[in-house]
């Protein structure tokens, strides 16, 4: 059985304009992940998402330049990192919205931890990583 390791580093600068690439790429990714036995277009919408949400927050509120995504697949284990120099924040303290809230805001935590098996956030010498994980069927 062969082992499937991808490596993907991508630097964007900070803007917008940028969030449509990237979740195109994770969405081809997800397409293209050899051996996977799950809904590939459910995966695809998924990693979409959660990249653009992270992205998103990081552009809002990271006050940075550039930021810079590491994608890291080997086997079954996903683990997507976004890192970026800006202030920061504490994840534990982020709440779940409100179920009827009609605010579209505030929700990219909530939609992250949803679609990941796991969410975490901690700072480098280098600046913030926010690390999700996702194991794979």
């Amino acid at each position: 059985m062969s082992r499937t390791t991808i490596d993907l580093e991508i630097v964007i600068p900070t803007h917008t304009r940028y969030l449509g690439m990237i979740g195109n790429i994770a969405e081809e990714l997800a397409k293209g992940i050899p051996d996977f036995s799950g809904d590939r277009e459910a995966l695809a919408y998924d990693l979409n998402l959660v990249l653009t949400e992270a992205l998103a927050n990081a552009i809002e509120h990271a006050s940075a330049e550039t930021i810079r995504i590491s994608i890291h697949l080997e086997d079954k284990n996903l683990r997507i990192q976004v890192h970026d120099r800006g202030g920061g924040f504490d994840l534990k303290q982020v709440q779940c919205p409100e179920p009827d809230a009609l605010c579209e805001r505030g929700r990219g935590i909530f939609l992250i931890r949803t679609f990941m098996d796991s969410v975490d956030y901690h700072k480098t010498a280098n600046g913030n990583v926010l690390e999700m994980h996702k194991r794979l069927a």
